[in-house]
């Protein structure tokens, strides 16, 4: 017991601020991302209640933006990270339509298990995965087109906004690495 409390008193200092240029640079960059998407959804869509800006894109900006050496931040698992977990989130959905609270439990830890297989974990793809069982009626016409969009298609347009706009700044670099 006492390993275990030592383990959790942590003992690491913590990180340094992220410098003005940084903060500036994820400012930017989530903000033109999340506008992006969200004026293609409402010129491109109308009124018609096709969703293209979800939540866990929220989520994906913070990493894309502001934590751009993250290997979680990194194309392959933005990208892949979203499209996986969709289509594992619409199958449960599929699978199990009348129990939500399995679908949504399984799809989460569903979507989890493969980005940890394929090397695409990205942790809002749980939020994706979870979005495809609960996100309702608009949602759920879209079936499996969900995950080419908004999943595919949202994380594309993040991806070249963040492409461009984290190799701004002279001391940033981004990706990492892509596959």
């Amino acid at each position: 017991m006492r390993e275990l409390l030592l383990k959790m008193a942590g003992g690491e200092q913590s990180p340094p601020r992220a410098k003005a240029g940084e903060i500036f640079s994820a400012w930017v960059g989530s903000c033109l991302a999340i506008a992006c998407i969200a004026l293609l959804e409402r010129y491109a869509t109308g009124n018609s209640g096709f969703p293209l800006l979800i939540g866990s894109f929220g989520a994906s900006a913070v990493l894309a933006f502001g934590a751009i050496r993250s290997p979680l931040a990194q194309p392959r698992n933005l990208v892949g990270g979203h499209f996986l977990s969709a289509l594992v989130g619409v199958s449960c959905y599929f699978l199990f339509p009348g129990t939500p609270w399995l679908a949504s439990c399984l799809a989460v830890a569903t979507a989890i298990a493969l980005m940890h297989v394929t090397k695409t974990l990205h942790p809002p793809g749980g939020a994706t995965a979870l979005i495809a069982v609960t996100g309702g009626e608009g949602i759920h016409q879209l079936g499996y087109l969900y995950a080419f969009v908004p999943c595919l298609l949202g994380a594309l347009i993040m991806l070249a906004i963040a492409l461009i706009v984290n190799n701004i700044p002279k001391a940033q670099r981004y990706p990492q690495f892509w596959w």
